[in-house]
């Protein structure tokens, strides 16, 4: 028969199925998983023949496993890494503005030129061909002595962008991290679920056989066997189900963790309460202000737009420029080396004195920019609040559910044994029986659904104060 293993004294709730099998095994050594589950190292490779895609195997995995995986495997973190590089080759792009810049430049030219002698000009027989040739060369190092502020503002603009990556990176590898354990719990329900359905079926099946071996004694009706029957039918149809939703959330674990096409997970661990919350509401509300990298990333955001409307209006103002040059030049190529060399010393004044209004307006752009990370900081602020107090309140409504659904699968099953002693001495009806049945199944799936949703609502929980248990967050100045 299944049951709860009720192990209250550790907080633990472990589900049986019938032969001793258990939902929590320990996987073993030799089927931890290898390099079968892993993707191909080729991003653009799809498969294009059914082979590519069949599974081949189930591999058992362990929730520490699977974020082990997830986290070198996922695509999004992947590419929020990437980002963070391109960022860095941007603020290099940008600092170099501080460093003068030294070209140079060269020509060299041949010229054949037609001339007639001056003695003689009326007889074209008396032209003769000029050949010159010249090699011209610059040398000219400039630097911008003061440029509006743009250099500056374009620094602190790629330096925030390449602080506000930092905190893309950490966001997205705790939402990964958050999904990773989702789709765990996700797969343990499913799976559990299975197991559900199954004892249910045996339950109902069992019930048929009491009414079968009834009516063959003359004891029963027909009408106990028919909805005997028509409850193993109902029964079957939850397996089905389940079974289907488990078969889904193996595919989802799968796809967070970017792993082979031809291979498909199970969960090893065993369907546990994950452990006590050690703040109050408050302190996880504070917590989560201090420690969630959006926040930052909305101030990151409205310094950006500072920076914009800097760079903005250094178009209107006057730039100045030193510049120094040495050049030659060779006007008789081919004749031997005659190079004439000289050199300058100066500065430049650029003033955009009329850009039909374009400065302006990007700079009341920027200001609209700013305007809008604030609020959308706000926003934010108050959606995070909103996330610590609903996973706070789900956490304290599963634990205390919990106790309650641990007590209502032994009384249910206390309650299906005597149903079914009553029916086999003449004394209960089949109905009790089918009623006692469905009492018990549903209080299994509450049990269920209630330590699943209290370790979904604890990663729901780290998730809104972020960065716990390990405090990972990037130094940002």
């Amino acid at each position: 028969m299944f049951k709860f293993g009720n192990l209250i004294s550790l907080g633990v709730v472990t589900v049986f199925l019938s032969g001793g099998y258990s939902l929590a095994q320990t996987v073993p050594e030799s089927t931890k998983p290898e390099t079968t589950i892993l993707p191909s190292p080729n991003p653009l490779l799809f498969p294009t023949d059914s082979f590519e895609v069949n599974v081949e195997e189930v591999t058992p995995i362990t929730l520490e496993e699977a974020l082990e995986i997830g986290l070198r495997n996922n695509k999004a973190l992947q590419t929020a890494r990437q980002e963070l590089e391109r960022s860095q080759a941007e603020l290099r792009a940008a600092s170099s503005a501080f460093f003068p810049t030294i070209d140079f430049t060269s020509q060299i030219d041949y010229t054949r030129s037609a001339s007639a002698k001056l003695s003689d000009e009326r007889f074209p027989e008396n032209q003769i061909d000029i050949d010159t040739g010249n090699v011209t060369g610059t040398i000219e190092l400039s630097y911008d002595i003061y440029d509006g502020g743009n250099r500056g503002a374009s620094v602190r603009r790629e330096r925030s962008r390449l602080n506000s990556s930092q905190l893309n990176v950490e966001t997205v590898k705790e939402e990964t991290r958050f999904n990773i354990i989702q789709d765990y719990y996700d797969l343990q329900n499913a799976d559990a679920q299975v197991s559900i359905a199954q004892a249910a079926v045996e339950d109902a099946s069992q019930s048929l056989r009491d009414a079968q071996l009834r009516e063959q004694a003359g004891l029963g009706t027909r009408f106990d066997v028919l909805q005997a029957e028509v409850d193993v039918a109902n029964a079957s149809q939850a397996l089905t189900r389940a079974i289907a939703q488990q078969r889904i959330a193996r595919r989802k674990l799968a796809q967070t963790l970017s792993i082979s096409q031809t291979a498909e997970l199970s969960a090893a661990d065993e369907i546990q309460q994950v452990g006590e919350w050690g703040y109050t509401l408050e302190e996880s509300i504070v917590k989560a202000f201090k420690n969630r990298a959006e926040l930052e990333r909305l101030l990151l955001e409205r310094d950006i737009a500072t920076a914009d409307r800097q760079i903005a209006l250094s178009e209107i103002y006057p730039t100045i420029s030193f510049f120094t040059n040495y050049n030659f030049l060779d006007d008789q190529l081919g004749d031997g080396i005659n190079v004439k060399d000289g050199y300058a010393v100066g500065t430049r004044v650029r003033w955009r004195l009329f850009d039909g209004g374009r400065a302006i307006a990007r700079a009341r752009a920027a200001d609209r920019n700013v305007e809008i990370a604030e609020t959308r900081f706000a926003q934010q602020r108050d959606e995070i609040r909103f996330q610590v107090e609903k996973a706070y309140y789900d956490l304290i409504s599963n634990k205390d559910n919990i106790a309650t659904a641990q007590t209502a699968v032994v009384t249910a099953e206390e309650r299906l044994r005597l149903a079914r002693l009553r029916f086999q001495a003449g004394v209960g009806t089949q109905t009790e029986v089918i009623d006692a049945q469905r009492d018990l199944t549903e209080a299994r799936g509450n049990l269920l659904q209630a330590v699943i949703g209290y370790n979904k609502s604890f990663n729901s929980l780290e998730r809104a104060v972020s960065n716990l248990p390990d405090s990972l967050l990037f130094e940002v100045p």
